[in-house]
């Protein structure tokens, strides 16, 4: 007997009518149907079935304290800065566990069950990096949590920064992260990449840093970037994180770039809601859209995941936890309409993203880990048109959450009684 049956699924890679077993925490047969009994039975209805949402990019010891100490009034990123600078003296480890431990419940009712964060290392309490640590443990068995220690002030420019970032990493941060852009000079940034870089070849660590998050097409950090990755023999254990001065730059300077990116098998991460929010804000018109150049660098073969970055914080005011909202801005952005593009912004979702951060087991194969997420959509297009609800969120087998289906109920003469959104589609 198995504990779970999942019936009549149909999954990303547009396989449909398909069962998935699962026994002992791991999926044990995907296949159309199987003929055995189980504790639990769930039947799909032909609605999609996918591996969890993964965030390979957020800041959780910041979600949730929009208003704190002041609104970011002008919305900007500096202003978002400087307001954190502002709070960062208030904030207590009470404080930034019950926050993040809220986000968590919501991440979870949206599938979405594996975040890597980047944590403040600028204060040299570390008061971010203990409560991180701490909500790392509390969620450990439904949600994987990765901690980067991120120089928010920038590495060499915050004082006692690089005596802080050390520590973060000795409590238990196992995530080299960086700020090159944010240094007093480009080459103060240069050399903040270099020694961070470093750091991760002498520790064996991964990174992931915050890299040319700017309008400037002058910043230029991901090409020290990558050419650190391949002298530190780092290759497929970098990410670089927003990347959006390649949206100012000059096409002959990219097409340098990227291979030199592609060489170095680096990851790369933009964060669509955040990035079309805060860059261009200099601009008048035309306004520049302030995403990098995904379509390139997919087409480059690098492996592109997305980002929340953020939710409801000195940055963002908006923001639900939903990465299919993610993907919907990002179709818009990189004006990638078409059914095969929007399939690939699907995978920036889950199976890159995964990637990205090294997950172990991921996917619906046998073997793989039984973390799964049933949705009211019948595929991943119609998932990132309606961005549904999440019917069913399982972990190791077992059903975590579940939200009622979204149902309207109609009056009118001649018309159905109900409207699911999930059965209107070109056609039908």
């Amino acid at each position: 007997m198995f504990d779970l049956l999942i019936r009549n699924a149909t999954l990303p890679d547009g396989r449909r009518g398909v069962d998935i077993a699962v026994t002992g925490g791991r999926v044990a047969a995907v296949e159309p149907g199987i003929a055995a009994a189980a504790a639990e039975v769930i039947d799909a209805g032909g609605l999609l079935v996918t591996p969890p949402f993964v965030d390979p990019h957020f800041h959780m010891d910041a979600t949730l304290s929009l208003g704190l100490p002041r609104m970011n009034v002008s919305g900007t990123l500096l202003e978002g800065i400087a307001l954190w600078g502002e709070l960062r003296p208030l904030l207590t480890r009470e404080a930034l566990v019950e926050r993040a431990m809220r986000y968590c419940d919501l991440a979870v009712t949206q599938g979405l069950l594996a975040i890597r964060t980047h944590v403040d290392t600028s204060d040299p309490r570390l008061v971010t990096v203990e409560a991180m640590l701490e909500v790392q443990d509390r969620v450990r068995d439904y949600i994987d949590l990765q901690i980067v220690a991120f120089p928010q002030d920038g590495y060499f420019r915050a004082p006692d920064g690089e005596a802080s970032f050390a520590r973060a990493l000795d409590m238990g941060a196992n995530i080299v992260g960086g700020i090159p852009h944010f240094e007093r000079t480009m080459d103060e940034g240069r050399l903040s990449v270099e020694a961070l870089c470093r750091i991760a070849a002498d520790r064996g660590l991964p990174v992931d840093m915050h890299c040319d998050e700017t309008d400037d097409p002058l910043s230029r950090h991901v090409e020290t970037l990558a050419a650190q990755t391949v002298r530190f023999g780092l290759q497929g254990r970098v990410a670089g994180s927003h990347l959006t001065s390649m949206h100012s730059m000059d096409n002959y300077y990219v097409s340098k770039l990227i291979p030199l990116m592609a060489e170095a098998g680096m990851h790369v991460i933009p964060n669509p809601l955040i990035n079309i929010m805060l860059q261009g804000r200099h601009d008048t018109y035309p306004r520049r859209r302030g995403m990098t150049r995904v379509k390139e660098l997919m087409a480059a073969g690098l492996n592109v995941a997305f980002g929340h970055d953020c939710v409801m914080d000195p940055w963002y005011s908006m923001g639900s936890g939903d990465m299919l909202e993610v993907g919907h801005m990002a179709i818009h952005v990189a004006q990638m309409a078409g059914i095969d593009e929007k399939a690939r912004i699907f995978d920036a979702l889950t199976v890159n993203s995964a990637r990205a951060m090294g997950l172990e087991g991921y996917g619906i194969a046998r073997g793989c880990k039984a973390d799964l997420v049933l949705l009211q959509a019948r595929d991943p297009v119609e998932a990132l048109r309606l961005k549904p609800v999440r019917l069913a969120v399982v972990k190791a087998g077992r059903v975590i959450a579940r939200t009622a289906p979204r149902i309207g109920q109609l009056s009118l003469p001649g018309r159905p009684g109900t409207v699911d959104g999930a059965t209107y589609a070109p056609g039908g």
